[in-house]
Order: structure tokens, then C-alpha cells, then sequence
């Protein structure tokens, strides 16, 4: 991302954002509330546009539309905040869709590929079940899988635990963690600092649509160089 600028009428989300996120880093990009962290997640794959700036993906510019911004999307997972399921398609249903209508991946192929990927994420004993069935925690890691099943290079998340119950929290941060342990390319906006701490390469605090600092967790955590960060951190880490 160079110079990207995006605003809601009169309200300047983004402001002059430079960042560049290399393949297998893990950045977690953490702020207040209205900071600019999940609109910046979401002009990654045009969910979003921008008002001015660049944004490229492994060098090429992203599009604005047509088939390549669905080839582009397909390159680029996302995990929300709400799971965004089909309730009226079953979990390996949910899960192949994507390849099958998309990529033109061969039934049998996506079926047995799923099924695998909903066993990588805990949930592979649920593949014949609706979401409704499902807990939330369950059908984020759904989510997860879903996204999975493009064979993404880049996965953004959105809050992913933000609407889960305390206790199911922990199983979608594991798959996550195990993820970045893989080395998955991850952009994570989440509250967790735990998580932050543990599977992040780099943390970037954001703050009135501008990137304050960024720095390696334990630089971060331990030695915030703004005062912005340590009036941030003084109030989360207190707690």
C-alpha cells in the first residue's frame, strides 16, 4: 500500500498509508475503535475502494472490477467478524462452493480437499451438518476453512473473535496460530493481544486513520515509542 486515502463523506478513514507486507508475515494491526483498521483490511481485496494511493499484490495492481477482480478475490481470503455462512447449504457444501463455481475445481476434488481442511481446522465431523447445528466458534472456523479451500496467497481477518463467546475464542486463535505457524501470509484486525504477542512478526497500531508505529510484538508490548501507544496500551493491558 502507497499514499492510500479513503474517506466516508466528510470522514478521512485512511490517511497517507504506507505499508508493505512481505509473503509468510504475520501483521496484526490493532488501534481504537474507528482507527481505520478494518476498512484498510477490506481495500486489500476491493471490498472497499480507495480514494488515492496504490495498492499491489505481488506486483501488480489491484483491480477494480470484472474477472479479475473475482480472480484478484479469490487470491485473497477473508474471515469476518460474522461468519457469513450459507444457512441452507451444509458445512462441506459451504466450504466447496468457492472452488467449484469459481476455479472450476472438479466436485470429488473440492469434496475430498474440504474435508481435509475442515479436519486441519477441528470441524471435520461437522461436514454434513448446517450452521445453524453449529456453535459460533465452529462455524468461524467454517469461515476459515471456506477461505482455505481458494488456496489464498494472502488471508485478511476482521475481528474474527469478536463475536464469539469468551470460551470460543481460544479454537479459532489455535487454527490461526497454527496457520501463522505454516506460514501463511495473515493481515489479522483483532482486540486479542495475546494472540498479538504470540503468532504476530510485526504489530502496527493505527490510530485516527494513520499508522502511528509498528514494530516486532516485544518492541511493541514492552517499549511503545509514541505516547498514542502507551495511552492505548495503559488502558488494554490493565485489564
Amino acid at each position: 500500500m502507497r499514499g492510500v486515502n479513503k474517506s466516508f463523506g466528510a470522514l478521512h478513514v485512511l490517511r497517507d498509508i504506507d505499508l508493505a507486507i512481505h509473503p509468510g508475515e504475520v501483521v496484526v494491526l490493532i488501534g481504537p475503535s474507528g482507527s481505520g483498521k478494518s476498512t484498510l483490511c477490506r481495500t486489500i481485496n476491493r471490498l472497499e475502494t480507495i480514494d488515492s494511493g496504490t495498492i499491489t499484490l505481488e506486483g501488480r495492481p489491484l483491480v477494480a472490477e470484472g474477472r479479475d477482480l473475482s480472480r484478484l478475490r479469490s487470491r485473497v481470503g477473508m474471515v469476518f467478524q460474522s461468519f457469513n455462512l450459507f444457512a441452507h447449504k451444509t458445512v462441506l457444501q459451504n466450504v466447496t462452493l468457492g472452488p467449484v463455481k469459481a476455479l472450476g475445481r472438479p466436485k470429488d476434488q473440492s469434496d475430498q480437499r474440504a474435508r481435509e481442511l475442515l479436519d486441519r481446522v477441528g470441524v471435520g465431523n461437522q461436514a454434513d451438518k448446517y450452521p445453524a447445528q453449529l456453535s459460533g466458534g465452529q462455524q468461524q472456523r467454517v469461515a476459515i476453512a471456506r477461505a482455505l479451500a481458494m488456496d489464498p496467497k494472502v488471508m485478511l481477518f476482521d475481528e474474527p473473535t469478536s463475536a464469539l463467546d469468551p470460551e470460543m475464542v481460544n479454537e479459532v486463535l489455535t487454527v490461526m496460530t497454527d496457520l501463522a505457524r505454516d506460514g501463511m501470509t495473515m493481515i489479522v484486525v483483532t482486540h486479542e493481544m495475546g494472540f498479538a504477542r504470540r503468532a504476530a512478526d510485526r504489530v502496527v497500531f493505527m490510530d485516527s486513520g494513520r499508522i502511528v508505529e509498528e514494530n516486532t510484538p516485544d518492541e511493541f508490548f514492552s517499549r511503545p515509542r509514541t505516547d498514542r501507544a502507551q495511552d492505548f496500551l495503559s488502558k488494554i493491558l490493565t485489564h
